[in-house]
């Protein structure tokens, strides 16, 4: 049997049912309680776990996040609220240096089981410091885990297994697919791997990842690249970090070129790693120079956000000029 849910409705179900699962696990965030998050990704959890389960804090990102640090330490399953990526910036001592070390100067004696949590990306028009997309932000930390799940049916599978990892994980939703629906077989723990790519669609002509926002407009690209003979084999990594190099690799010698589109800015994006990666393997079976999707744009208020991220079109251009270029 089957139910369908949407992106947001996941998100709180995934707490939920992990919270029913471990006492253990604990919501720490601002406005998270009885108001039930700024996108309502926490709605109804006060509800049924009180209080003591869910914790609004006052303003202080860095004293939630060094104390969320402390009570993993001692045994937590926690899950901060960061509210939006940008404000990742507020928790990076507590991510960056505390949480993702945690391991290494420990000899792996300690674990840190934490998911840093937020909404990201364009979608609300609100302007420069709620709308960037922050996946990059922390992919040079050793001991992170990066996960941006794209559908529904990922956000629970994902967030569930966040959630259980005993690694810090910067866990992002995008708020332009909050209403996304889709339907997800129901069974008794549904759970997916961190760390493996998704196929969305075969193809022979080139390799193109993308995701969240992003697939969306992929998607949307690909029937229009198809009346131009190209097939497109579109992949999501849903991680960023673990990167799943095997199943990408494995497309790219398959169709000898590779595209990658993002949202988040070109310059130091993961598009840049993804693709030193790719090469180090692949190299041999290209037959094109990997092609980067991306702009280097703050993000304004309003409906022109949009402009400052690609766009179908870009990406139909794009793939068009690495395939018949």
């Amino acid at each position: 049997m089957a139910k369908t849910i949407n992106y947001l409705q996941a998100m709180v179900t995934a707490q939920m049912e992990e919270m029913r699962r471990d006492p253990n696990v604990i919501i720490w965030g601002e406005d998270i309680g009885k108001f039930g998050g700024t996108f309502q990704a926490t709605a109804g959890i006060l509800a049924e776990f009180g209080p003591e389960r869910i914790w609004d804090f006052p303003l202080s990102e860095n004293a939630m996040g060094s104390m969320a640090v402390g009570a993993a330490l001692y045994g937590k399953r926690m899950v901060v609220d960061m509210m939006f990526g940008d404000f990742m910036s507020l928790y990076f001592q507590s991510i960056v240096n505390e949480a993702a070390k945690m391991r290494f100067v420990t000899n792996a004696t300690a674990t840190c089981p934490i998911v840093f949590t937020a909404a990201h990306g364009i979608g609300a028009g609100i302007g420069v410091h709620h709308s960037q997309s922050t996946e990059s932000w922390a992919l040079n930390a050793p001991g992170v885990k990066i996960v941006c799940p794209s559908t529904p049916r990922d956000a629970l599978g994902l967030f569930k297994a966040a959630i259980r990892d005993n690694n810090p994980v910067v866990f992002l939703q995008h708020k332009a697919l909050y209403g996304d629906k889709q339907e997800i077989e129901e069974v008794d723990d549904f759970i997916l791997p961190i760390g493996k790519a998704e196929v969305v669609q075969e193809g022979k002509d080139v390799t193109l990842l993308a995701n969240q926002l992003m697939r969306k407009f992929a998607l949307a690209a690909i029937p229009e690249l198809e009346k131009q003979g190209i097939s497109v084999e579109l992949i999501d990594p849903r991680t960023i970090k673990p990167f799943d190099k095997e199943t990408v690799c494995k497309s790219v010698k398959k169709t000898g070129r590779c595209a990658i589109v993002h949202e988040c800015c070109l310059t130091g994006g993961y598009g840049a790693e993804f693709a030193a990666q790719i090469q180090d393997v692949c190299l041999g079976e290209l037959k094109k120079p990997i092609k980067r999707i991306a702009y280097d744009n703050s993000i304004p208020a309003g409906a022109e956000e949009s402009y400052a991220i690609p766009s179908t079109q870009d990406i139909i251009k794009g793939v068009t000029e690495i395939v018949k270029g």
